[in-house]
């Protein structure tokens, strides 16, 4: 395939690259100042408010060749729902035209609270403080940007509670809607490792609309 990644540059979205190459793909970096040294990765200067550059990057003018897929992986600090929501809208209008999958990198704000389901986490203080509770409502306003969207093929994942760099160990718990939490009891996993969760689904949907990843250690040898 060839993946478009919007917000290349980033912490997500630069494993996700990464994770691509490995595993034979081509990818398009997507961001305001792109740069790669390697051949099979295009980048493109586009910036995500703009809707004929976000289209043009994927359709696959000379000589990077058309996006297959696109993985939405912009954040903003502070927050800033006006853009990300923005942003969401335009990449699904360019892919409605195009027939083209989406896959949001979104927030775990937008799942049910594991101990009450009638709760977000963006509403839940034993997981979101006060001060970071903006940036998870954010991420709930982007997931129904998805759902009130014509365009039908698309996939939201969201994180769990903790996301940060760390090993590749190609082992995760996947889920649906609700925030899942660790053997070790924490809600979290590598970076690496989402970028694992987001090329298995690329390569193998599911059909989900809604999935979330958490660590698994590896089992002991009996």
């Amino acid at each position: 395939m060839t993946i478009a990644v919007l917000g290349a540059t980033g912490m997500v979205g630069s494993r996700v690259i990464t994770e691509a190459r490995a595993r034979g793909h081509r990818a398009l970096a997507l961001s305001r100042k792109p740069a790669s040294g390697d051949p099979g990765v295009t980048p493109l200067a586009v910036d995500a408010r703009d809707p004929h550059a976000v289209h043009t990057a994927l359709t696959g003018s000379a000589p990077h060749g058309a996006a297959d897929a696109v993985v939405l992986t912009v954040r903003t600090t502070p927050a800033d729902r006006d853009f990300l929501v923005g942003a969401t809208r335009t990449v699904l209008d360019a892919a409605a035209r195009l027939g083209i999958r989406v896959l949001v990198v979104g927030g775990a704000g937008a799942l049910r609270s594991p101990g009450d389901g009638g709760l977000l986490v963006a509403d839940d203080p034993s997981y979101v403080p006060a001060e970071v509770r903006p940036v998870a409502l954010a991420g709930v306003a982007q997931l129904d940007t998805c759902r009130g969207h014509a365009h039908t093929d698309w996939v939201f994942l969201c994180p769990p509670a903790l996301l940060e760099p760390g090993e590749r160990t190609g082992r995760y718990r996947r889920g649906t809607d609700t925030l899942l939490t660790a053997a070790d009891g924490r809600s979290w996993i590598s970076v690496e490792d989402l970028a694992v969760a987001v090329l298995d689904e690329l390569e193998h949907p599911r059909g989900e609309r809604v999935m979330t990843v958490v660590h698994e250690a590896a089992r002991p040898c009996a």
